[in-house]
């Protein structure tokens, strides 16, 4: 299962080499660490080492500080007319899309993902998503109010928040890169972006693009590094405005207590330990494979994944069975450069020892395995998979329904009624998403209104679009990515009075 075994573009090839070193990303140039370190980023699907990435630390980042605030008091930037910085991002978003089978390839070797859901998933979104905030870089208003004061003109502007610190996760790393970019480039800000340690190749490839596009130095800087050192140093940064940080929420916390002393604006996108609930009168045929798909896709890698799967107990068994039946025929593990893999690895050893030890757990305390329940074993022995993992005789109050696994690893429970289930939803720290399966739009309504979720899908999971809203409700988040409420995350409002007399 050798990634040689598998035809790359000669570009992915070209850039990904084992013991070739990628460099940080500041100032418009590609440069050394200054301590000169280097970290190896792998292949979840074989363990081979796919690269040498320089390894920011405090230094890197107070000059990647540096070159971003430059760029935004007197750089071209800061003087660039709207639709000239909406030009960039469309050029930017059409290079992607020339690339597209070159981050598609990047995103599989260094996240493990099937090919197919880079391909049709993360590359399309990304360039969407792109392009949407390029249309947008043109219609930030502010107001005129009508104040009761003779003589007197007041109206407000809405100005860019200046330098912001983005920490990204490893889980959809080019995609994530937009969602962080998109919002804050359209309203003029200028960047430093510390990509997952786990997971930096897509974003330092991008930096490639953002240089060919032409945008004026400073205004992006991609930095790679550990979270202890570079996350760290970017978030207690005295000269970043604001910090945007998408994770777990015990390391959300950690960004929160970091830019306290600074008072720094913070944007969360933080984990989930998402409901979805499947009613007696739903379409099985669309339910089943949905809620399978909701913890399924990539690898149950999803901070919205539908992990508590509450069904109802008149049609328990028969949905569990074929649930079961799913996961057994329908999803097929390998490598992710297999177009016919549904199925890849977890994205670290880390990450599979931590999978693989919540389903011990879930076994301790008495929860069943249905099916999978064990690391994948024969050909798949030298990555890091888990098998398809769905659990019975759950309780509520177990660990493994009340803590984000972040794996292929769902329990199924059953439930009485409306309002055992909605009580039973929220009993949640989280509150991320969550997905209603039913006919019946009165009950669908129902209780998507009542869900503490920021985002409720109904006979549909997963679904995403740049101009809709994402976030999460109580410890799942602050702030919304994506639609127009990004801006908020990524403007400040000053107001302006004249005397006119």
């Amino acid at each position: 299962m050798e990634t040689t075994a598998f035809q790359l573009n000669p570009r992915t090839a070209d850039f990904v080499k084992s013991k070739t070193i990628k460099k940080l990303f500041i100032g418009g140039q590609f440069v050394e660490a200054v301590s000169g370190k280097t970290f190896p980023t792998y292949n979840p699907a074989t363990g081979e080492i796919l690269a040498y990435v320089a390894e920011a630390e405090q230094e890197d980042i107070n000059r990647a500080v540096v070159a971003a605030r430059d760029a935004f008091e007197d750089g071209p930037w800061s003087r660039m007319l709207p639709q000239d910085r909406a030009r960039l991002i469309y050029t930017l978003a059409d290079l992607i899309e020339r690339d597209a089978d070159v981050f598609a390839e990047i995103e599989t070797l260094d996240n493990g993902k099937p090919i197919r859901e880079a391909k049709h998933v993360d590359v399309p979104l990304t360039v969407e998503h792109f392009r949407y905030y390029a249309g947008w870089a043109t219609k930030i208003t502010g107001d005129v109010i009508p104040v009761n004061v003779p003589n007197l003109h007041n109206y407000v502007r809405r100005e860019p928040i200046g330098v912001v610190g983005q920490i990204i996760p490893w889980n959809f790393p080019l995609l994530m890169a937009a969602w962080k970019l998109g919002a804050a480039l359209a309203t003029g800000c200028t960047v430093v972006l510390k990509p997952a340690e786990q997971t930096p190749l897509s974003a330092l490839y991008l930096a490639k693009l953002i240089q060919e596009a032409g945008f004026p130095p400073g205004v992006v800087n991609i930095v790679p590094g550990f979270g202890e050192t570079a996350g760290k140093a970017l978030a207690t940064h005295t000269d970043v405005d604001k910090v945007a940080f998408t994770g777990s929420t015990e390391v959300g916390k950690l960004i929160m207590n970091y830019a306290a002393d600074s008072l720094k604006r913070v944007s969360l996108e933080l984990g989930g330990k998402s409901p979805n609930i499947v009613f007696p009168d739903a379409d099985f045929s669309r339910a089943v494979p949905g809620a399978m798909q909701a913890i399924f896709f990539n690898q149950g890698q999803v901070c919205s994944a539908g992990s508590r799967l509450y069904i109802h107990k008149s049609v328990y068994d028969n949905a569990l069975a074929d649930m079961v039946s799913y996961a057994d025929k329908k999803v097929r593990q390998g490598n992710g450069l297999d177009p016919k893999t549904t199925m890849g690895p977890l994205v670290t050893g880390e990450q599979l020892n931590r999978v693989t030890g919540y389903i011990e757990k879930g076994l301790e305390q008495g929860a069943k395995v249905a099916t999978g329940g064990a690391r994948a074993d024969g050909d798949l022995a030298n990555g890091y998979f888990v098998r398809p993992t769905v659990f019975y005789d759950v309780q509520d109050e177990m660990t493994i329904a009340q803590e984000e696994i972040f794996g292929p690893v769902v329990a199924a429970m059953p439930f009485d009624d409306i309002d055992d289930v909605i009580k039973r939803a929220n009993l949640t720290t989280y509150g991320l998403a969550a997905g209603v399966w039913t006919q019946n739009m009165s009950t669908a309504f129902n209780v998507a209104h009542k869900l503490k979720a920021g985002s409720v899908w109904i006979n549909c999971y997963n679904m995403f679009d740049a101009a809709s809203p994402f976030g999460g409700f109580k410890q799942s988040g602050i702030g919304r990515e994506m639609g127009e409420y990004a801006l908020e995350n990524y403007t400040q409002i000053k107001s302006v009075w004249l005397n006119y007399n």
